[in-house]
């Protein structure tokens, strides 16, 4: 099953960070480009233990819905999200939080299998963890950007 470890590191709290790591709004602002919106579920605010949100996305010129469901939670060093429904076989995104400088280091680790068993493994050699490494940096880089200027103000307030 690959495997994608992110280290990014945030000037801002630990508390902010977690709740921006969590935010649905955030998320969707994170991925405009693929035209996400939450269907289901949780929709908007800050998802919790035991809450899902169903996304609806566009990869690879594909409409396609993902529904994920917090599975761990321990504000505010970690929380793991899991695929419930979706294109993947099966995945599990880990969010790990720790005070750094003065700040935090958020480490995120993705473990999915892709379906189709054989041509599953071949499309993640050729494309598929280029993709989702891709839009996990975006997304991190989102959320620094909102926790190190004030905007993280707007959606946590």
């Amino acid at each position: 099953m690959p495997r994608i470890e992110l280290k990014t590191e945030i000037k801002a709290d630990r508390n902010i960070v977690f709740d921006l790591s969590r935010s649905i709004d955030l998320h969707k602002i994170s991925t405009l480009h693929t035209n996400e919106e939450a269907i289901a579920g949780k929709t908007s605010g800050l998802i919790g233990l035991n809450e899902s949100v169903t996304w609806r996305a566009k990869h690879f010129g594909i409409y396609q819905k993902l529904t994920s469901k917090i599975t761990e939670f321990d504000k505010p060093n970690y929380f793991t999200d899991e695929m419930v429904k979706g294109a993947f076989a099966e995945f599990k995104h880990q969010h790990h939080f720790t005070e750094l400088n003065g700040g935090t280091l958020m480490t995120d680790f993705f473990d999915y299998k892709s379906p189709l068993g054989l041509f599953g493994k071949l499309a993640d050699k050729l494309f598929l963890k280029k993709y989702m490494t891709d839009l996990l940096i975006k997304r991190n880089l989102i959320v620094k950007e909102f926790a190190e200027s004030n905007k993280w103000k707007e959606l946590l307030n």
